[in-house]
């Protein structure tokens, strides 16, 4: 069979779609990949995968839209494939409206997060209920990557027969490793007992890096590494320079984009997401994976991911003082770090590992 995989995007395709167009063409099916121009597509262009580029916007624009509506139409015309799989709310509604036109047998979604599920924005709630409602007429295979969301998707009559898949990475990466914990900190000068809370997400306010930059100033035990940047197509004032100017010193390392993700979680002690809005975050996995325990806050996505004092703790949303406590006893408690950490392995063991939803991705998609 011939695909597309479709995103917004190179940061999403390399981040959520690579690993399964791996997985189609290990079963002998010709995959393609489709979403805007990124250096960060250099890295399936290597691996032998065609991947297509497209005028998709995040922004809500109405001509850039249909610009990329037509551009998809004329793709899956030309192209003829058998299978459309959209991602993201604005690029898998265009993609899967624009693969209904020309006519594509097959049509399938996977949710990473629902726009209506953002609070604080009405109008933007009620679009995205209506985008995701009208695309599901179109949809064969309906899939989320949280449990809650596939019971939104259910309960709301938007799709009926939507499925989690959760996410997945490979526990043979993500795992601990101290040679690379000694490494690592031998590198940034970090002494190898001092404790270090590590976030590993895009420099955006929804991260919520103003409540975490609050929360390290009491908790002046430990450091604080931040791994990520901004996208070109992010909004908002600049997180980078709120951290900096929160008063922690050289207590905040500043590590920017880094390839080498799994060695700096191995280095670090405890994983913090404290995040207004999420999908079914891929670090939180990569943490828990690598035996860290995870502080994150109870939103959909991380509050199914972390049992509550048991592989980590969950705090609300928006504050920084509960946050600071539950980081404070996380430092102050090495036997509890360890304990939570093996628990959280396990479990991302369990739910996952990243073969295993692969595979169960592909068969719901009949490949």
């Amino acid at each position: 069979m011939k695909i597309i995989e479709i995103t917004n995007v190179d940061f999403s395709l390399r981040q959520f779609l690579l690993p399964l167009m791996r997985a189609a063409r290990d079963r002998g099916h010709e995959v393609i990949g489709a979403c805007a121009e990124g250096p960060l597509l250099e890295i399936p262009r290597s691996e032998g995968f065609r991947v297509i580029g497209l005028p998709l916007e995040r922004k809500v624009s109405p001509l850039a839209h249909w610009r990329a509506f037509k551009a998809l139409v004329a793709l899956f015309r030309a192209e003829k494939p058998d299978l459309v799989h959209a991602h993201m709310p604005l690029s898998g509604f265009i993609a899967r409206m624009a693969a209904w036109w020309a006519g594509v047998p097959r049509i399938a979604y996977t949710c990473h997060g629902f726009w209506f599920n953002y609070a604080g924005n009405p109008p933007r709630q009620a679009i995205g209920f209506l985008m995701e409602w009208l695309a599901a007429r179109v949809t064969q295979v309906f899939m989320t990557v949280s449990d809650e969301e596939a019971a939104d998707a259910r309960r709301l009559h938007i799709s009926r027969g939507a499925v989690s898949i959760r996410n997945g990475r490979d526990p043979e990466a993500f795992r601990p490793d101290p040679e690379a914990r000694a490494r690592i900190r031998t590198s940034l000068g970090v002494r190898q007992d001092r404790v270090v809370v590590v976030a590993v997400a895009r420099l955006v306010r929804h991260k919520g890096f103003p409540e975490l930059a609050a929360a390290m100033r009491d908790v002046p035990d430990a450091d604080l590494w931040v791994v990520g940047t901004r996208l070109d197509t992010d909004r908002g004032e600049d997180m980078e320079a709120l951290l900096r100017s929160a008063g922690l010193g050289p207590r905040l390392r500043m590590l920017g984009y880094r390839t080498d993700v799994a060695a700096i979680l191995a280095a670090a002690d405890i994983f913090v997401l404290p995040s207004h809005f999420e999908g079914l975050p891929m670090s939180v996995i990569e943490a828990m994976l690598t035996g860290l325990p995870v502080v994150a806050t109870d939103i959909r996505g991380p509050r199914e991911q972390v049992r509550h004092n048991f592989t980590g703790l969950i705090v609300p949303p928006r504050q920084s003082r509960p946050l600071a406590e539950a980081l404070h006893c996380l430092v102050a408690n090495t036997a509890l770090r360890a304990t939570m950490g093996e628990a959280g392995r396990a479990r991302a063991l369990e739910l996952y590992d990243e073969a295993k939803v692969m595979n169960r991705t592909l068969d719901l998609l009949g490949l």
